[in-house]
């Protein structure tokens, strides 16, 4: 069985700043991680290959080359080989245009049997890029997925998470899954895992090598529009009210009120 796993690297840190002329994050010098959800989907694809030892995982992300390291980190949890696709025309592109780059990427690599996809990014949360990709490859798609049965390598029968409970759906491969956080608890890299992902080398693809020419990449041709960007105000710091019974406390803040002259 052939699974690919797309990842993303997100960032690491609360001190992230938006170009205030494109209105997209800026990422440069921000330390970077997994994508929590990612690495729920990169997990239920190493139970199956515990399952069926044949399995073969790539992992695909998108992104600068300082997503090797995250990449290098997928490899040291199990995974097979890890593809990196990087390229200066690339700054910028949305939803859209990431999944066009992910699908071209993905024809590159051949034939697979499951793509997963975390069900978002924490850093955009749109959870549009996995349906996309399936629906531009024309395979099937399960989102949203909190539980995942493999009775044989071609059948996927898949718990998905609704709103007010759970919905039980079977699909045949190839297919998309996308992992909700529910699905697992992803595992820590290994000793063994980390001295076997050090023998081995990140392939990087730019974005002429997956195929894609400068009209079809980028900020640029990106359909989505950000019209308007901004930090939201800091809070002042709260008080607390004293007082042993809700009389007590209610006496007090009406004479802080009073003391402030907000009333």
């Amino acid at each position: 069985m052939k699974i690919i796993v797309c990842v993303k690297q997100v960032p690491d840190s609360d001190k992230v700043r938006i170009d205030p002329k494109t209105g997209t994050l800026m990422r440069d010098g921000v330390p970077g991680m997994l994508n929590h959800e990612d690495a729920n989907a990169l997990e239920e694809a190493l139970k199956i290959k515990e399952k069926f030892p044949k399995t073969h995982i790539t992992v695909l992300s998108m992104g600068p080359m300082q997503a090797k390291n995250m990449l290098q980190e997928c490899l040291a949890m199990g995974a097979d080989e890890a593809v990196l696709i990087s390229d200066k025309k690339l700054i910028g592109a949305d939803t859209f245009v990431t999944s066009e780059v992910l699908v071209s990427a993905i024809r590159k690599l051949g034939d697979f049997d499951i793509i997963f996809t975390g069900r978002q990014s924490y850093d955009g949360d749109t959870g549009q890029v996995g349906p996309q990709i399936a629906e531009k490859m024309g395979i099937p798609q399960i989102t949203y997925a909190a539980e995942i049965d493999v009775a044989n390598p071609g059948i996927l029968k898949v718990k998905r998470l609704l709103n007010d409970g759970y919905e039980l759906l079977e699909t045949k491969t190839p297919c998309l899954i996308t992992a909700a956080k529910e699905l697992n608890e992803p595992r820590y890299m290994t000793v063994v895992g980390i001295w076997d992902a050090c023998e081995k080398d990140v392939t990087v693809f730019n974005a002429k090598d997956v195929g894609l020419d400068e009209k079809s990449t980028g900020l640029e041709v990106s359909p989505t529009n950000v019209l308007m960007t901004f930090a939201p105000l800091s809070k002042g710091k709260g008080v607390n009210v004293p007082g042993d019974t809700v009389a007590e406390v209610a006496s007090n803040l009406i004479g802080m009120l009073k003391e402030n002259h907000i009333i």
